[in-house]
């Protein structure tokens, strides 16, 4: 199903570093945990947790793009990983967005490879302007999306247990690829559908 204010002959599409299989695996576990349950249906109360398979840490998003401009993006993005080197991430301790005592996010932070993603963004934004895309108005802030939390009762309690439990995380991977992913909204959390991808 696609947004209303999506209109025909576009998709919503940004652009990602994936999470390793086994790092998303134990991050749903921690999800779980920071749940009392599972996550995979939402359940009164429960923010919305985001797709244990979709994981993954937003360079750029597009937004409704019209699906004839997907070759001049996937080129874009080659051209932007091109002579970057692969590198470790490491994700370990937990926050909410704005902060913790009105969560709207929840995520866990990145303590390692934050300036390598960073790098990769500005590269990103300077291939994508020609295009008509103007570089992000606000700082880059590395993170991974786990939940949000509007309007859920509790939502405090729930980013004070996520801090907690993500203070002595810390699930490590190699980063080798950009993906240009497109977004599938429907009911429940989106599904991200991979369009192009470009390696390190």
């Amino acid at each position: 199903m696609r947004s209303p204010d999506d209109p025909p002959g576009t998709s919503r599409l940004f652009v990602a570093v994936p999470v390793a299989d086994e790092v998303r695996a134990a991050v749903g576990e921690l999800m779980q945990a920071v749940a009392g349950g599972p996550i995979g249906e939402r359940a009164s109360g429960q923010p919305r947790w985001v797709r244990v398979d979709g994981l993954h840490l937003t360079l750029r998003f597009l937004g409704a793009t019209p699906d004839e401009r997907q070759p001049e993006l996937a080129a874009a993005m080659v051209a932007a990983a091109r002579g970057v080197a692969q590198f470790r991430v490491v994700l370990s301790g937990g926050g909410a967005f704005p902060d913790p005592y009105r969560p709207r996010v929840l995520w866990i932070g990145i303590e390692e490879g934050a300036g390598p993603l960073e790098n990769l963004a500005r590269r990103l934004d300077e291939q994508l302007q020609p295009l008509g895309w103007p570089p992000e108005g606000r700082p880059f802030a590395p993170h991974l999306t786990l939940a949000r939390t509007d309007g859920v009762p509790g939502a405090d309690e729930r980013a004070r247990l996520l801090a907690e439990l993500a203070g002595d995380v810390r699930l490590a991977w190699q980063a080798d690829r950009l993906v240009l992913y497109k977004s599938i909204l429907g009911h429940g959390p989106a599904r991200y559908d991979v369009v192009s991808e470009a390696p390190l």
